[in-house]
């Protein structure tokens, strides 16, 4: 392979998602198009780096004329609620969802020992800043290992300020069934089972 296709394919697999094999795919379609996909990608990145930033209070995505965010900004938000997420995407993945209507705090990451993410490396601090300001501190992390080791360490951090620390229901994913959930979903969705009301006599 020529070496900067190589290098390009290299830069391509190191997005989220892509592995050789596709970055391979996605680097040969950008050289035989370079006109409908090479320059409008390397403009959009252009704009993007010019452009966009993370909101100093939230953490989410942002334009730089517009810090703090819209959503930080919205009188109509809940300002008794935080929802804490991973990453800035989630916000706009709950966003989609309409479920919630208070305030966001991306952490930039999880705990995580293999990737020598530690404490120092997420935005706790500005929780515990941002958090006596809350009744209700909401935790929208993983439900793998690093994210309840993040969410526990995040209880304890919170603990002093006697805040309703609370996080996502576990359960079976919409327009799935049991017999395509793994036995910890399973087991987390009958844990954490609601009660219906009793039929009318």
């Amino acid at each position: 392979m020529v070496p900067q296709v190589d290098q390009l394919v290299r830069a391509l697999s190191k997005l989220p998602g892509l592995g050789r094999r596709s970055a391979e795919r996605a680097a040969l379609a950008l050289l035989r198009k370079p006109e409908t996909l090479s320059d409008p990608l390397v403009e959009a990145l252009q704009t993007a780096r010019r452009d966009i930033c993370c909101c100093p209070v939230c953490g989410g995505f942002t334009a730089r004329d517009r810090v703090p965010c819209a959503l930080c900004v919205d009188p109509a938000r809940d300002s008794s609620r935080l929802c804490v997420v991973e990453e800035p995407a989630d916000i706009a993945i709950i966003e989609r969802s309409g479920g919630f209507n208070g305030r966001y705090h991306a952490l930039m990451g999880k705990l995580s020992p293999a990737r020598q993410s530690g404490p120092s490396e997420l935005r706790l601090s500005q929780l515990t800043e941002r958090a006596p300001a809350f009744s209700e501190v909401l935790l929208a992390l993983s439900t793998d290992m690093e994210g309840d080791a993040t969410a526990a360490y995040i209880q304890e951090l919170l603990r002093p300020f006697r805040i309703t620390l609370t996080r996502l229901a576990y359960g079976l994913p919409a327009d799935s069934g049991v017999g395509y959930s793994d036995p910890l979903t399973l087991k987390r969705a009958i844990a954490g089972r609601t009660t219906l009301e009793a039929p009318h006599a």
